[in-house]
């Protein structure tokens, strides 16, 4: 009775633990807004594609193994996902707030309660409007602090993974040597962890 009424839980590829918000853009846009992110230690609302204007932090449920599905999708809908992006635990974005949309069409939008129509999301494929495909998850926000424990960075790449952590080590070492102590946590905060695309084969 118990698995019954808090569901059973099964092993699929198309199911994830983990939700994944990518930057947008060319690759040098894109590796900048994660730059940003990351020295920031958050990512921003924003409220494109929102019915209703409320500012928002999207995510993919889409597992990493998916990832690539993800990206050549975009490029059809002229979203333009780049390979770069921050992963966290889907269960700590619920925590802090987070939801999956609604796909529906707009006539329902209305029906919704006022708290809940930030995750309205258009769905009316006999019109050739469908982004299902996207798995979409949505927070409510001006700015969603990053947990480095809850938080993998992505990159498409070692050689940017190298990159990215020369250019902040100078960043590391001046915390350090200008702020003492407040440099040290400077320097707990940036352990950031990468998946790299092109280990997992993607």
């Amino acid at each position: 009775m118990k698995d019954e009424l808090m569901g059973k839980r099964m092993n699929r590829d198309d199911l994830s633990k983990k939700l994944i918000h990518f930057t947008k853009g060319e690759e040098s846009e894109a590796a900048n807004t994660l730059q940003r992110i990351l020295f920031e230690g958050k990512l921003r609302g924003g409220s494109g594609f929102i019915k209703g204007g409320f500012k928002c932090v999207c995510f993919t449920e889409s597992p990493i193994g998916k990832i690539s599905q993800i990206l050549s999708g975009s490029l059809s809908s002229n979203f333009s996902y780049a390979p770069f992006g921050i992963m966290v635990d889907k269960l700590w974005l619920f925590k802090q707030g987070g939801r999956p949309v609604f796909y529906q069409s707009e006539q329902e939008y209305e029906l919704l309660h006022n708290d809940q129509k930030y995750r309205h999301k258009r769905y009316e494929p006999d019109n050739g409007i469908d982004f299902t495909w996207e798995r979409e998850w949505r927070i409510k926000t001006d700015e969603l602090p990053l947990d480095p424990n809850q938080t993998t960075v992505i990159v498409p790449s070692r050689k940017w993974e190298e990159n990215w952590i020369e250019k902040h080590m100078g960043h590391i070492r001046f915390a350090v040597q200008s702020l003492g102590d407040l440099g040290a946590q400077y320097v707990e905060q940036c352990q950031w962890h990468f998946i790299v695309l092109e280990d997992l084969g993607l």
